[in-house]
């Protein structure tokens, strides 16, 4: 892999991430593009103590542009993007209209491919390994930034999810706090390893799927299942089987073997409804350790946490969304109409031939 990093028109930082060592990146952004000003600000909510980012510049970002003004695509003639060069393999970049800025994290755009047509499933698997170096790195260098304490990546695909720029691409969110469902993660396990006298509990989690009936596929190094609990109609939990905190501890053998894993999933995943329902809509999260202290939860170090991926969609049966409504939305509580046993058969009935 090689990494070239460059800045665009209005100074935010853009880095070319290329399969080829002798790839040359010198083009430059023409754009007349003023600097950005953002205003986005953390507010704490006192009731449930969680953290609001109000962020009322994104108001104004853009919204469904039609294939040729896609703000992704490479630059071609005097049709100039976010990319000024001609074509790439993995980009990145600082967003234009950020959820977090400054003293309040950072927000980053990841472009999988340059073809706007495709699809992160449709990738080859020497493609999917540079977006994990990718994601791999971007994750190291955030967790460096003084005002980052949590490193998200993500993919939302399809318009039924809000998706409005129709280019494969995620976003890497840098959280100057730890985010409400990792505490929750934390909290279990902290008092998991207190009742069991040192047991981790997503370990015990693993062991436990690894010995039912709703794995979905396997390898010598990833395992993917629908939990127990499922809270969506079609979830899929992928771990590695040695435990690591985050993307940065992945042995060479787990990141040989995750893309033939994941584009195999995401595969099967388009495949859940038929092809007239196809391209399924889905919410891909990397869930990593955050960096910051970890002295809130009680006994518990990062190195106690478990890197795995959350794959989901909102499509509950052909036609038929799963929406979050009064007791989803009001109370936090998850009313799931697919039994995940049922998931997860299904999507080993759809397993490529």
């Amino acid at each position: 892999m090689k990494k070239t990093s460059t800045r665009l028109a209005d100074g935010r930082e853009l880095i070319y991430y290329d399969l080829r060592d002798d790839s040359v990146r010198d083009a430059t952004d023409r754009r007349p593009l003023d600097r950005t000003v953002t205003t986005s600000e953390i507010r704490r909510d006192p009731l449930l103590g969680d953290s609001v980012a109000i962020a009322s510049h994104r108001q104004g970002r853009t919204y469904h542009p039609p294939a040729d003004e896609c703000p992704l695509c490479p630059s071609e003639g005097d049709r100039l993007s976010e990319i000024p060069d001609s074509s790439y393999d993995v980009v990145v970049f600082e967003n234009r209209f950020p959820s977090l800025a400054g003293d309040s994290g950072r927000c980053e755009v990841v472009c999988f491919t340059s073809d706007h047509n495709a699809s992160f499933g449709e990738l080859t698997e020497e493609q999917a390994g540079l977006v994990l170096e990718a994601w791999t790195d971007r994750t190291s260098e955030l967790s460096h930034l003084p005002s980052v304490e949590q490193v998200f990546c993500f993919e939302n695909r399809g318009a039924e999810i809000g998706v409005t720029l129709q280019h494969p691409h995620g976003q890497i969110y840098a959280y100057p706090f730890t985010t409400p469902r990792t505490a929750l993660m934390l909290r279990s396990a902290a008092a998991h390893k207190e009742m069991t006298g040192g047991e981790n509990l997503f370990d015990a989690v693993l062991e436990r799927e690894l010995a039912g009936e709703r794995v979905v596929l396997e390898g010598e190094h990833w395992v993917a299942f629908v939990p127990y609990a499922a809270h969506w109609p079609y979830e899929v939990h992928l771990y590695p089987k040695r435990r690591v905190p985050d993307l940065l501890g992945l042995d060479e053998g787990a990141r040989t073997e995750f893309p033939k894993v994941y584009l195999e999933l995401l595969r099967r995943f388009d495949r859940i409804f038929g092809e007239s329902e196809s391209p399924t809509p889905y919410i891909a999260a990397w869930h990593q350790a955050p960096f910051g202290a970890l002295e809130e939860f009680d006994g518990v170090v990062r190195e106690d946490f478990a890197l795995h991926l959350e794959l989901f969609t909102i499509r509950r049966t052909s036609g038929k969304l799963k929406f979050l409504a009064g007791s989803e939305s009001g109370m936090n509580v998850f009313i799931n109409d697919v039994p995940p046993e049922r998931a997860a058969e299904r999507l080993r009935e759809v397993a490529s031939s």
